[in-house]
């Protein structure tokens, strides 16, 4: 940070303190509330195994975590193959494969909530390679918001601005009076 930067902001902080208004921060971090949800996760993943445990029993429960841990894996290796194909038609026929890409990260992320041991994350991951599910998932997303980075924000190609130009106004080689036009080397 420039150090004019901080002294200007120095300043602010201190008009602040003077006029009375307590600046604090968050009661709790997105990091403490992303913590906080994973810990939840945990407990009703390891509650979930218990009480199947004792309905079916260990072994068989042991056994479904196992069965659902490769399935996850042959699943990736097969739809992800599948997914890229897709994506390589979109993107030769020239167009935005956004639905595809947002397809491909719901398989990904449900093949890892089948290879988590748990199953409740099998449910979800389950329902995350049923195609109906990824394009009910699609519509509830794309109509709203996209994401980019951090923070929400709306569809940006919708607003581009077109630039028209004749075919005169191309030229495949500069023209001699050009200001971009290279000069040989040595005149």
């Amino acid at each position: 940070m420039p150090l004019l930067h901080r002294y200007v902001k120095g300043i602010k902080e201190k008009k602040k303190e003077e006029k009375g208004i307590l600046m604090t921060k968050p009661a709790f971090s997105n990091f403490a509330v992303s913590g906080f949800a994973v810990l939840c996760a945990v407990f009703i993943e390891i509650a979930g195994l218990i009480i199947i445990g004792l309905q079916i029993g260990v072994v068989k429960a042991l056994t479904l975590v196992m069965l659902s841990t490769f399935t996850g894996l042959y699943l990736l290796r097969r739809q992800s193959f599948n997914i890229l194909r897709r994506i390589q038609n979109e993107i030769n026929a020239g167009h935005i494969p956004e639905h595809e890409l947002a397809e491909g990260a719901m398989i990904i992320v449900g093949a890892i909530l089948l290879i988590i041991p748990g199953f409740i994350s099998d449910i979800i991951g389950l329902l995350l390679f049923l195609r109906f599910m990824r394009h009910f998932l699609w519509r509830l997303l794309s109509k709203k918001r996209i994401i980019f980075g951090r923070f929400f924000k709306t569809r940006r190609w919708q607003d581009t601005k077109k630039i028209e130009g004749d075919v005169n106004d191309y030229h495949a080689v500069a023209p001699k009076n050009s200001p971009w036009r290279t000069k040989p080397m040595g005149k």
